[in-house]
């Protein structure tokens, strides 16, 4: 059997090829990969749909490489010693595979013992914000607010699964039968969730959000159209004069997007403790210490909430506490931190329209406070919020905030709110983009005093009068 052996080499590799009573192995250069402009002009190789290869092949070149060896190598490297073992194999089995078949050959081969296989070129388009596995050959993407299918394919199932297992095993999490749900995160950052049968019936699926390196601020988002000027600077005064604030909106909407944006405003002399489930925020400030829960292990010992995580930050002397997203019980402590001197929280909720975030987060603390009147889960609602910013994912695409609302009080039992900005529709152009304006109620804040005390209250109504 032919494996990888060491030797040195004219690039300084400690690597080659065997080849005890097998012809020579000639140099092959083929050209470049070829490249076509996908959707919205990214660039997709050819290498993510290339002609099914002979199995054989396959597994011939994959016998001849010996792991310990090519742990070492880079990808690069890696790949040219693929690809003479392919043309080796090609020659030797006289087998009709071009120059760029066998180059496409090495790629996908190199790609999946270094990296994530077909999933590699989509990872590396910074255009893309989701990627979604459904299939072999049902991968879709989210370009710019809109799905796309791509010409990505893999050989099965167990190719999926393979992939899936590699990139929760980079973070301690196994990913099988006996434990076939995880959610976890690649090494930039990105969100991965992964489900396998049986609870998906149909084969494996990955979903991943992807987090760029390069963030949006409220600058960029003014430039892109998520909000008017006048919008950025309501947000920037909420940021320093300490507002409790909630960010509400639907799965892909962009909250965790906006909550970094406004977390731009924080002063970096304060202490910020974040709390998230998969750890994804990205904030500038110098002082942030970043918690994350961690699930039951096999045995069902172990796991960590963000609840758990939430009474631990009460103890490390905060000025502010994020929450990635309140999704359960840990709402109601979520409000006793926002009650109890630590002005300026921010997080995220799941809902439909700032009415519904407001329910939402009742219907959240009753999951953990059973017994607890809903009178009084309203009036701790309206002590602890001052803002809910909802955003929307809107059918052309764009990410935009649709209301910007102030929680007033208590009427009887009916929590009452103010609508500082609302997203109303005008017109759709040529080319589907949606244009309309923000109404306002100029209705004097209830955190006025709040303002003042910061010496931002004209700044306020300033930005209040330009919308």
């Amino acid at each position: 059997m032919k494996k990888f052996g060491r030797r040195e080499d004219d690039t300084g590799l400690r690597l080659a090829v065997l080849t005890a009573g097998a012809p020579a192995l000639a140099s092959v250069s083929p050209a470049p990969l070829p490249r076509r402009d996908g959707p919205s002009g990214s660039a997709v190789t050819e290498a993510s749909h290339h002609p099914v290869m002979p199995a054989s092949v396959r597994e011939r070149v994959i016998d001849q490489i010996e792991p310990s060896v090519a742990a070492t190598l880079s990808r690069d490297a890696l790949r040219r010693q693929i690809e003479e073992i392919v043309h080796g194999i090609a020659n030797e089995e006289r087998l009709e595979l071009s120059g760029r078949e066998q180059l496409q050959l090495a790629e996908e081969i190199a790609d999946d013992m270094t990296g994530y296989g077909p999933l590699r070129p989509l990872l590396l388009d910074e255009t893309i914000n989701d990627i979604m596995i459904n299939g072999p050959s049902s991968v879709y993407i989210e370009r710019s607010g809109k799905l796309e299918q791509m010409p990505v394919r893999f050989r099965d199932n167990d190719h999926i699964a393979a992939v899936a297992q590699k990139i929760a095993a980079q973070v301690g999490r196994r990913v099988d039968e006996s434990s076939p749900m995880v959610d976890c995160r690649l090494p930039d950052g990105s969100r991965v969730n992964i489900i396998l049968p049986p609870l998906s019936i149909h084969g494996p699926c990955i979903s991943i959000r992807k987090f760029p390196n390069h963030r949006l601020d409220i600058a960029g988002m003014i430039a892109n159209g998520t909000m008017t000027p006048a919008i950025g600077q309501l947000l920037e005064i909420a940021g320093r004069a300490r507002l409790n604030v909630l960010v509400s909106g639907g799965t892909g909407s962009g909250k965790t997007t906006m909550l970094n944006a406004i977390s731009q405003f924080i002063d970096h002399g304060e202490r910020v403790v974040t709390i998230e489930d998969a750890a994804e925020l990205q904030l500038r400030q110098p002082h942030v210490i970043s918690l994350e829960t961690r699930p039951p292990s096999l045995e069902g010992t172990g796991q960590v909430t963000q609840r758990d995580l939430l009474w631990n930050a009460l103890r490390m002397r905060p000025d502010r506490i994020v929450v990635g997203e309140v999704r359960g019980p840990e709402a109601f402590d979520m409000l006793q931190a926002m009650n109890t001197g630590h002005d300026g929280s921010i997080s995220t909720v799941h809902a439909n329209s700032t009415r519904d975030a407001l329910t939402r987060v009742e219907n959240m603390v009753q999951m953990g406070q059973v017994n607890l009147p809903s009178r009084a889960i309203r009036a701790q609602i309206i002590a602890a919020l001052d803002l809910i910013v909802q955003v929307e994912r809107m059918r052309d695409g764009q990410r935009r905030i649709v209301q910007l609302t102030e929680v007033v009080g208590l009427e009887s039992d009916v929590i009452t709110t103010n609508d500082i900005a609302l997203f109303e529709y005008k017109e759709e152009d040529a080319q589907g983009r949606i244009s309309g304006a923000y109404r306002s109620t100029h209705a004097v804040p209830k955190f006025k005093s709040r303002l003042a005390y910061y010496g931002l209250d004209r700044a306020w109504a300033e930005a209040v009068r330009q919308l």
